[in-house]
């Protein structure tokens, strides 16, 4: 276990530095905006930010992504063939990622790289990425990662972590990839002093002790699935829901695509976009039935899969890292908190 410091002075000369080895992303303010992005025209990242709008999924998993290319020109030996789209680039890094979102492609990672159903696209951009965590040390009222299989300290799914002190960056090296972008950095890093895991330890148990909300899921893996998916309480939570995606969409965990043909001319490629199962349109058949055709049925879709679905696949685990995006952006206030808490403590009422 390795600990340096990184005097905040030489911090943007070393991102320069970088930059000749990876392409560097990293939060971002756009207006009254906050998102991931392409770090740019010598741009660092915003260290200031809490949780950002939008998450750094993108990155791995791009919200529109080519991925064959054909042509209908029947003059052509290759007409009607899809051809891969190389993608092939400098390896990427991503500084100043929250634990959280860093934990959130931990869980995504189970539905892309299944037994027998690896995804090549997702993986091979998962791979190619450095993750360079920022602590937080002053979580947003709306986190509960605590109780979500995480937290503000977590290493889980980071090869650096940073803690922000006064004139430095205190670091815990975590995998070889930190080695290695510590070294192409150039930073001139001091060791860390014989204390400073305990000084870590002593930082995290403060921004732990910060987290003022938290869920219960104790009871979710032994409640029977069939008596939750009829429980009487989703009409309620889904009422004011207007299925706008925002929660999918700023979700870290959340990991839906369509895929769409689409062709100009003779020429035409095939991507894959971000889909929302809050959308009417999701589960759509060729026949034109749609087995959730309601609003409530696609509310309780949602819920049912991070809390019950995920949890019985993987031995408790919720697909939720608490990050708290859903809660803060949601135009109608539906709290993911509570309705963990519903589905948690439901007792069915006995016939008769």
């Amino acid at each position: 276990m390795k600990f340096y410091k990184i005097d905040k002075a030489v911090w943007s000369a070393g991102l320069e530095k970088l930059r000749d080895h990876y392409q560097l992303f990293g939060p971002a303010r756009e207006g009254n905006f906050s998102q991931f992005i392409a770090l740019d025209d010598g741009r660092g990242p915003e260290l200031d930010l809490s949780n950002t709008h939008l998450s750094p999924k993108s990155i791995v998993h791009p919200q529109s992504e080519v991925m064959f290319e054909y042509t209908l020109d029947s003059t052509r030996d290759d007409h009607h063939v899809l051809r891969p789209v190389e993608k092939d680039g400098p390896p990427q890094a991503v500084m100043g990622i929250r634990p959280c979102d860093a934990k959130a492609f931990l869980l995504v990672r189970r539905n892309f790289d299944a037994p027998g159903c690896q995804d090549p696209y997702w993986l091979k951009a998962y791979e190619g990425v450095t993750f360079v965590g920022l602590a937080c040390q002053t979580p947003c009222k709306a986190c509960f990662c605590t109780t979500a299989g995480c937290g503000p300290f977590h290493e889980e799914g980071l090869d650096l972590l940073l803690v922000q002190e006064r004139e430095h960056y205190l670091v815990k090296v975590i995998t070889g990839k930190g080695d290695a972008l510590l070294e192409a950095a150039g930073w001139d890093v001091a060791p860390g002093s014989d204390s400073a895991h305990d000084d870590m330890e002593k930082m995290k148990a403060a921004a732990e002790a910060k987290i003022q909300t938290f869920v219960n899921t104790d009871r979710l893996k032994d409640q029977v699935t069939t008596d939750l998916y009829d429980a009487p309480f989703w009409e309620d939570v889904s009422f004011s829901c207007i299925n706008c995606g925002t929660c999918t969409y700023v979700c870290p965990t959340c990991w839906c695509f369509d895929i769409q043909d689409e062709t100009r001319g003779k020429s035409g490629t095939r991507m894959r976009n971000w889909d929302s199962c809050m959308y009417p349109l999701f589960t759509m058949h060729g026949t034109g039935h749609n087995p959730r055709g309601k609003k409530v049925q696609r509310v309780r879709q949602r819920f049912m899969h991070k809390l019950k679905y995920y949890v019985d696949k993987y031995d408790g685990q919720i697909q939720c890292v608490g990050c708290g995006r859903c809660v803060n952006l949601c135009p109608v206030n539906i709290d993911i908190r509570k309705v963990c808490e519903k589905m948690n403590h439901y007792i069915p009422q006995q016939a008769g």
